[in-house]
């Protein structure tokens, strides 16, 4: 494979309402010869008309049907494959911009490890010194370089293995990354990430609310993942379904059972400042973010036990998932 030829790739942009955002995302993209889609989820700002102008080939989700990433990402998949079907597919977020050199070095990655689906870099959050929730998803960016279990939305991907997986699965609301890797991983398959500069992303994050919301939707995609891959070696996501009912519960008895039977049961809400400690300690050194990140990451644990909740309620009800936004 030529690493170097714009032929061997194409573009894909999912995105709703993103405005300038969108704009910015879709130049970054490059080079004109690149095959470039934008899949567009029932947007009202122009998005649309704006990525035709840019020299995208827009796909518009049929709005019958509820919104989801993964299906947005699956369209935009088969319409690069009727474009050409190029062998790699950029997959990336309407909200963030790809960095320079990017593309080229995932590229060149990929032409000498054949064993790799996908590969994916370092994104990072645009501002984040506006809001301590900007600051801390940034923080959430930084993992670890190397071989890994899953990607996130931004990847790049061979088309091959993505189409031999069978895609991604169009009704997961999120998580659908992590679900697809670990299908390919089952199929023999690497995921890898490199140490270098792939997207900014732009959260634009401003109310706990959000946060709060964004917890509950993580919550959702934990319990629907793990309960998909149960019975399975790896049953990714299980533990932290458990962790969310598990701090949930304890919250709850201890404020029940402190105030219906005896007020020294009070006492166990002292194990949330304790593991709220324990987190920022691990920091070295430990600054002010350190306690922030361990306070919003336990003052979560409800709002992800509700987003697991919603999906078992959804689940046994028939009615399935429904997208769950934080932004504006």
């Amino acid at each position: 494979m030529n690493t170097h030829s714009d032929n061997a790739i194409g573009i894909v942009i999912i995105g709703r309402n993103e405005g300038a955002r969108l704009i910015a995302c879709l130049k970054s993209a490059g080079s004109k010869g690149r095959s470039l889609v934008y899949v567009d989820s029932g947007s009202t700002d122009g998005s649309a008309d704006a990525a035709r102008a840019l020299g995208a080939d827009v796909v518009a989700l049929d709005m019958d049907r509820p919104f989801t990433a993964a299906r947005a990402r699956n369209a935009g998949a088969r319409q690069l494959a009727a474009l050409g079907a190029p062998a790699l597919i950029q997959f990336v977020d309407g909200d963030c911009e790809i960095a320079p050199g990017w593309i080229d070095a995932a590229m060149q990655f990929l032409s000498t490890h054949p064993e790799v689906a996908a590969v994916c870099g370092r994104r990072r959050e645009m501002f984040p010194e506006r809001t301590i929730y900007n600051q801390l998803v940034d923080r959430e960016w930084a993992t670890p370089v190397g071989e890994t279990q899953a990607c996130g939305g931004d990847v790049l991907m061979r088309a091959t293995a993505l189409r031999d997986a069978g895609g991604y699965r169009d009704g997961l609301i999120a998580g659908e990354e992590p679900e697809l890797c670990v299908r390919l991983r089952a199929a023999g398959w690497k995921i890898h990430r490199l140490d270098a500069e792939m997207t900014a992303h732009d959260i634009a994050m401003t109310t706990l609310g959000q946060w709060l919301k964004r917890s509950r939707r993580a919550g959702h995609a934990f319990a629907e993942v793990s309960h998909l891959h149960r019975g399975r070696p790896e049953q990714i996501w299980a533990r932290e379904t458990l962790r969310a009912i598990f701090w949930t519960g304890l919250g709850v008895g201890g404020l029940f059972g402190g105030a219906a039977f005896h007020p020294a049961l009070f006492f166990i809400l002292l194990a949330y400042p304790l593991q709220i400690a324990r987190m920022a300690l691990r920091d070295r050194p430990t600054t002010a973010h350190s306690w922030a990140h361990a306070a919003l990451i336990m003052a979560q644990k409800p709002w992800e036990a509700a987003g697991a909740a919603q999906y078992w309620l959804g689940r046994f009800s028939g009615k399935g998932g429904r997208l769950i936004e934080y932004k504006k």
